[in-house]
Formats: C-alpha cells, structure tokens, sequence
C-alpha cells in the first residue's frame, strides 16, 4: 500500500478526477483513508485512546467514520465519502468501491466478530446499510439504499430493503455501478402474479362468450360496448407518465347496466392525487361522448396499479 497506488485508484475509479494535485488535496475519502492507516497502527500497538481521538478528528474533517479496528485492503476508494461509517471489526478487501452514505454497522451487544466482511472487487451504493457479522462475496454489487442483513454470494447484485438477490451474476462491467439498469425483483414477481390473473380473466371471458341462446348474444354486445369505451379512454392521458390509462392500468373495471348507465372503477395509488379531479373529469366527458351512454359514474379505488399492463407496453414498444 502506497500513495502512489493510492492515487492511481482515485484516478481509475472516478472520472472527475484531473490532477494530481487535485486528488491529494480534495479527496476526502482518500484522507480518511490515509487516517484510517495511521489509526489502526496505533490500535494494534495498544495505544486505543491515540487510535480513538486520531479517527475522532479523520471524522470531523472527512465526514467519513472508519473505526481504528477495521482492516482495510488495498486500492479501496471511498468516493464523496460523507456519511460513511465502518466498524470496529469490519473487514474491507482489495478494489473495494464504496460510495457515500455507506454502513458497514454491527447488529449484537458482545464483543465478537459483529460486522461485515466485504471481499475482494465488491461495488457498494450509496446509502447502502449492510448489517451483522456477513460476508459480501468477491465482485458482489450492492445497489443504492439496499439494506443488506443476510450473507451475498459472489458476483451477485443485491437491491431492495431487505436486500434480495436480483440477478445471480454480475455482468463484466467493471466497477461501473449503473443504478438504472439493476433489477427490480419484486415488480418481477409482482407482474407475473397479474400477467396470471389476466389470463385467468381472459379464459374465463372466452367461457362466458361460449354460453347458449340469447344469453351469449347479450353479452357479447356488453363485451363490445366495454370494448368500444375503452378505445375512447384511450385519449386520456396521465400527465405525469405520458401514457394513456388503460395501457397504464388505471381502469380496473367497466361495467355496463341495461338501462345504458356506466360505471368506471379506476385504480389509483392514492385518492390524495393531485391529478385524480383531473382525470375523472377526463374519463366522464370521454364516455359521455359516445352514442347511447344516459350516465356515467367514476369511482377511484384506493389499490395498487396494474403495473403488469405498463411494463408490458415498455417492453413492446419500438426502440428509438
């Protein structure tokens, strides 16, 4: 460990670096970590107070706490470094790349081993909180705000609170800690519990069209009515997605009386939406305009969206 490897890393791992000088000089994680070493001598050589008081001020001039304790490995870069905090009995591998906000925290009372082990080439996220005696595997990546309390196997991504695996295996993609392209397993999860229950509705609409008699007639012109009001709901937009609500799965349910009065059942997060005046409004007139309609009726149902129908239309859409 050197300070010319040391500003080599700084060099490597942040693309807004320009000089020499102005690594030395305004790298804040870089001289916290520079404190951190002449700490944690002074920790092995029994001196614990000059070890305390030395990270007490590394702290105060940083904003980066690193307890004299933590064995730290070689080519580490704290980037922004404030609010990271590492504890006594953590333990830090080579090429470790940990951005600001970070905890490495300890979760019991006793003096033992408490704190994480994070291996070689590991990418932490800002704001990540990883708790407990656990290991992060080598080339692991911890994306931003996840709360990591179980043990991550090599090369995998973990996000979320509690923190999940996401994908087994980092792609080859360096250090580079692309926040927009990690995945999002519980919307994984969720979309094929509703892509499920859609084709459950679909064959249970392909039943109710097979019924007898004029039983079937009825429907089926039911079914086109329903069919012909969400082609006009089409024109309705939310403002704040640009996508109109039925392919956004705002319209949960459309259901049509025999004396020709409607009533729209709309899904949205909150009936404290701003927008949610504005968009009842719009589905009213938009089903008012249509040949034979007496009455229209629009209730906001206070449930999840059909985030299914969204994700669904991303990923049909053409590329540009």
């Amino acid at each position: 460990m050197s300070i010319t490897e040391d500003i080599q890393t700084v060099f490597a791992k942040d693309p807004a670096a320009r000089s020499t000088l102005e690594v030395v000089t305004c790298y804040p994680g870089l001289h916290a970590l520079w404190m951190h070493r002449i700490s944690h001598f002074l920790w092995n050589h029994k001196l614990f107070l000059l070890a305390r008081l030395n990270s007490h001020i590394s702290r105060f001039l940083t904003g980066v706490e690193i307890h004299p304790g933590a064995k730290i490995g070689k080519r580490f870069f704290i980037d922004h470094g404030m609010g990271v905090v590492i504890g006594e009995t953590a333990e830090v591998g080579d090429d470790v790349l940990m951005y600001m906000g970070t905890v490495l925290g300890g979760t019991s009372l006793d003096k033992v081993k408490r704190h994480p082990t994070i291996e070689d080439g590991v990418v932490i996220g800002s704001g990540s909180i990883i708790l407990g005696p656990i290991i992060v595997g080598k080339g692991a990546k911890i994306g931003a705000g996840s709360v990591v309390v179980r043990s991550v196997p090599p090369g995998a991504t973990v996000v979320g609170v509690p923190g999940r695996i996401a994908e087994p295996e980092c792609p080859a993609t360096g250090t580079d800690l692309n926040y927009a392209n990690l995945p999002d397993p519980m919307l994984r999860v969720v979309s094929r519990l509703l892509d499920r229950q859609n084709r459950l509705e679909e064959r249970l609409r392909s039943m109710e069209k097979a019924l007898p008699g004029p039983v079937t007639e009825k429907l089926m012109a039911k079914l086109a009515r329903e069919e012909q009001i969400r082609e006009a709901l089409r024109d309705v937009l939310d403002p704040e997605v640009g996508i109109d609500i039925v392919d956004l799965g705002l319209i949960k349910e459309i259901i049509i009386s025999d004396d020709d009065t409607v009533e729209v059942d709309m899904v949205l997060t909150s009936q404290a939406c701003p927008m949610v005046s504005h968009l009842t409004e719009q589905v009213r007139r938009r089903v008012e305009g249509l040949h034979g309609i007496k009455s229209v009726e629009v209730k906001v149902l206070d449930e999840p969206w059909n985030w299914d129908r969204f994700t669904r239309r991303r990923e049909t859409a053409p590329k540009e």
